[in-house]
């Protein structure tokens, strides 16, 4: 597809290359704003969990919580998505962007920018949101920046990102507030780190034949799919372990068979998931990939039902 028809793919695209013009809005894609509100809700988690509904309808904390969102899903998280472009220059579609337009010139500087203006912006809250941040801008940069790159060692990108996303970005959330976490939130919080740990994987199935391309030695290529597929079995399961641990420390009582739910729908998408691979094509996989990101999305209002009534 040429870079014309790239920028009038869609309405958004032809209304924001009308409003900003050249190849500004072109940033803006490369920040990737289609994953935002699944990076903020996994943020503003939490930040619900620190304060409980009732908190939340209080407006408990809340300056410092949207602030910490801005902070967390656009400077970091766009700022992450974007250095990832600059240096993986995919051809096809990547993730939360279909038919990416050309790399524009300063794509790196803004995105550099955008990193460390977030941790500058940081210092407005308290310390462990500003560590927390401090800790992902390092693994976003060992991540995807040369002679690092992680995310082309197996296994290395693996723990960063079930850390970084799984665990690290709710205790952003949390840690806005300045509430000392306990044992059994931080359960929560650390249950997030296997279940991305399932999550992981299954968004590079889709990505074999551009990761080979590449070169990149990803985890998912080194195990195979079917490896793949019966690690984020596994990892799931450890993950809701944790949340029935969390559940039992924080005496939740009933409350707590809610959690069967997002678990049967995770296995929903990933046992026929297992059986199956061999025929399935990459479209397909990248569908798969969006069903356990719905599978996660529950999870997260699960959660909230169960531990922040």
């Amino acid at each position: 597809m040429t870079e014309a028809s790239a920028r009038a793919l869609n309405a958004w695209r032809r209304w924001g290359y009308r409003v900003l013009p050249g190849d500004l809005f072109s940033y803006v894609l490369h920040l990737r704003p289609a994953e935002w509100p699944i990076m903020a809700g996994h943020t503003a988690l939490g930040y619900v969990l620190a304060v409980g509904i009732t908190g939340v309808a209080r407006g408990a904390w809340l300056p410092q919580a949207l602030t910490g969102l801005v902070i967390w899903v656009v400077f970091l998280n766009g700022g992450t998505l974007a250095i990832n472009s600059v240096f993986d220059r995919d051809e096809g579609d990547i993730g939360y962007l279909i038919t990416p337009p050309a790399l524009p010139r300063y794509l790196l500087a803004f995105s550099l920018a955008l990193l460390a203006g977030g941790q500058l912006l940081a210092l407005f809250l308290p310390r462990t949101f500003q560590l927390d941040y401090a800790v992902c801008f390092l693994l976003s940069i060992l991540y995807s920046v040369p002679p690092f790159r992680f995310k082309a060692v197996a296994g290395v990108d693996w723990i960063i990102n079930m850390w970084g996303f799984g665990t690290l970005t709710p205790l952003a959330g949390w840690a806005a507030t300045g509430r000392p976490l306990d044992l059994g939130h931080a359960l929560i919080l650390v249950a997030f780190c296997p279940l991305f740990a399932a999550l992981y994987p299954l968004t590079q199935l889709y990505q074999f034949d551009e990761d080979r391309r590449r070169g990149d030695r990803t985890l998912a290529l080194i195990l195979g799919m079917r490896t793949s597929l019966a690690l984020a079995i596994g990892s799931t399961l450890v993950g809701f372990a944790l949340f029935t641990w969390a559940a039992a420390r924080l005496d939740v009582g009933a409350w707590g068979l809610a959690l069967g739910v997002p678990l049967a729908a995770w296995l929903a998408v990933l046992l026929p998931w297992y059986r199956g691979h061999r025929a399935w094509t990459p479209r397909e996989h990248q569908r798969g990939m969006y069903r356990a990101l719905a599978a996660w999305a529950l999870t997260d209002l699960v959660v909230l039902l169960v531990f922040a009534r």
